[in-house]
């Protein structure tokens, strides 16, 4: 079963335009959550998921306000425009789209954003509360996207072997962590694994965010594993591709995740999703 974004995505949308409407309709004079997008400069990945999630927010019906800056901004200047928007008591959440230029002390940011507006999981703190299972933390939006997307699909996670292919803190570490609150047994698999394809046959839920293309083929995968991949690559072709060779593994897997079309486009509805928990905290 090819298992598409759009009707998960779909489903959490409904849910927190329900939840909007309620806080609306209890208090006429409640203020709207609103999500600060913060750019610096225009690369092309990053202002595609700031139209994106801009969209995202505008359908639900959240506020959101885009701050873009050149990409020659200097260090200090973009340090100081970064506190503003970290400190305005309008702003409930905040996404700030990296990697950031060279020149600019990406780690100062990162240390002092505001975990409850840190609506991407970045911060340390953050980072600690998925690790601890703490789910007053924000864990990264396309980590999360994953689990979402098992749930949709009435995945049953407890007991399940889950294997994980990528350890990056964006993905393969917090997915890990996730999944196993979720109470898989997990097995993260990287670049120094000994035998990846002897621990990718053995998983009932196989995660793939590696970043290359389509490196899982139907060598990799059981009879009836749930496949979800997290890759985003550009084949020979010039075409969008994920981790998995998806020709090949469609016919093994019971369930299976599509790129383009896939996590990708649930992680804007999680970024919602988060607005809404940090503007209850902050209520």
């Amino acid at each position: 079963m090819e298992l598409r974004g759009i009707n998960v995505a779909n489903a959490i949308n409904e849910e927190l335009i329900a939840e909007l409407e309620a806080i609306k309709a209890a208090d006429a004079s409640a203020r709207t959550p609103h999500l600060a997008i913060i750019r610096v400069g225009e690369r092309p990945d990053d202002m595609s998921y700031e139209r994106g999630a801009t969209k995202k927010m505008d359908k639900i019906g959240f506020d959101c306000t885009c701050y873009t800056y050149s990409a020659d901004i200097s260090n200090d200047d973009f340090q100081k425009e970064f506190d503003k928007i970290n400190e305005n008591p309008e702003i409930d959440g905040i996404l700030l789209l990296r990697p950031l230029p060279k020149t600019l002390d990406e780690a100062a940011l990162v240390a002092r954003i505001n975990p409850v507006k840190d609506l991407d999981g970045i911060c340390s703190a953050n980072m600690a509360k998925v690790y601890a299972g703490d789910e007053t933390g924000h864990a990264p939006c396309t980590a999360e996207a994953v689990i979402e997307m098992l749930k949709y699909a009435k995945v049953d996670m407890k007991g399940k072997k889950a294997v994980v292919v990528g350890r990056s803190l964006v993905i393969g570490k917090p997915v890990s962590m996730l999944l196993m609150k979720n109470n898989a047994t997990v097995t993260i698999c990287h670049t120094k694994t000994a035998d990846m394809k002897a621990e990718c046959k053995q998983a009932e839920i196989l995660v793939a965010a590696a970043g290359r293309a389509k490196m899982i083929d139907d060598s990799y995968v059981s009879d009836g594993a749930i496949v979800m991949d997290v890759g985003i690559n550009v084949d020979e072709s010039g075409n969008l591709c994920g981790d998995v060779d998806y020709d090949k593994v469609a016919d093994k897997a019971s369930i299976i995740t599509p790129v383009p079309g896939g996590v990708g486009s649930v992680t804007t509805s999680v970024l919602a999703k988060h607005l809404m928990k940090a503007y209850k905290i902050r209520k």
